[in-house]
């Protein structure tokens, strides 16, 4: 990363996250300031430069530009309720993981207190913070992401910008979030059933990772497409083809005595569709069903 901002950050919460944020600033030469409840996990960043503020106050004070990453939003809203007169002013850049809602509730007090807001969604794991490959998204005023995105840089090589609702990064991050457990729970699910003909993960997972490229990633384009002009006439892989199949799944999964939760859900989904007459739409209509509720 480039050292084109060296301006003074302060980085509230020192979890493994927090720790590696705090470490990206340091790392660039920034005036690093860092606050914790449990004062012991500053200890590594003080030795690598930082500055550790026993009182979050003080904490605040130190920097024009505090970066906050806590536990849930609950806390974070504790840390700040008596601070409001030290933020005034404060550029608060918070990653913190939690709801939508509890983004858009935080934005409101920011605005309320005079504090410039940015809520950003960290995609990476603390290991790949500062690296090309990471992605932050973020929402707020598109003026104050554009006067802190060089410093912002410094924390993820992809830095989205995704409009004013501080609400929407923490929608993108749950989504992703959604894609990687079900794709998971769907690799664990096939080498349970796998496992069950005495092949091994390592055996089958060649094949798995070649369906994903070839059959599985290829389709979501054209699902993206069908999605967004709600068009999903089908003759290659209808529901009501996918119906039978899972039936075939589910039954089997249950006589090999493997949890069939998972599959089953799926096929709850593709039954619905099907007894609502959408037999002969693709897969890419399921997104009905889930907003189906």
């Amino acid at each position: 990363m480039s050292n084109t901002n060296q301006g003074p950050v302060t980085v509230l919460g020192l979890g493994m996250m927090g720790a590696a944020l705090a470490a990206a600033f340091v790392k660039n030469g920034n005036p690093t300031t860092v606050w914790n409840r449990s004062a012991g996990k500053a200890d590594a960043l003080v030795e690598q430069g930082a500055v550790f503020a026993p009182d979050i106050k003080e904490a605040i004070a130190a920097s024009p530009v505090v970066v906050a990453c806590v536990s849930t939003y609950e806390v974070l809203n504790e840390l700040v309720e008596g601070a409001a007169t030290e933020l005034k002013g404060k550029v608060v850049v918070n990653l913190t993981s939690g709801t939508p809602d509890d983004a858009r509730a935080f934005a409101a007090w920011a605005e309320q207190n005079g504090v410039r807001y940015l809520d950003g969604a960290i995609m990476a794991v603390p290991q790949m913070i500062g690296l090309p490959q990471a992605l932050i998204f973020y929402a707020g005023s598109q003026e104050l992401f554009g006067e802190h995105e060089e410093l912002l840089k410094l924390l993820a090589g992809t830095n989205v910008y995704l409009g004013t609702d501080a609400g929407v990064p923490l929608v993108y991050d749950l989504g992703l979030l959604s894609l990687l457990w079900s794709s998971l729970a769907g690799y664990f699910h096939a080498v349970a059933l796998v496992n069950s003909a005495g092949v091994s993960a390592e055996a089958f997972t060649p094949f798995a990772l070649t369906w994903i490229e070839h059959v599985i990633t290829p389709a979501i384009p054209p699902s993206a497409q069908e999605i967004d002009s709600s068009s999903f006439e089908t003759e290659v892989s209808s529901l009501a083809v996918n119906k039978a199949a899972i039936e075939h799944l589910v039954a089997t999964s249950k006589q090999l005595g493997i949890n069939s939760d998972f599959s089953a859900s799926i096929q709850a989904l593709i039954e619905r569709r099907v007894a609502q007459g959408h037999g002969t739409h693709s897969l890419a209509s399921l997104v009905e069903a889930f907003k189906q509720g």
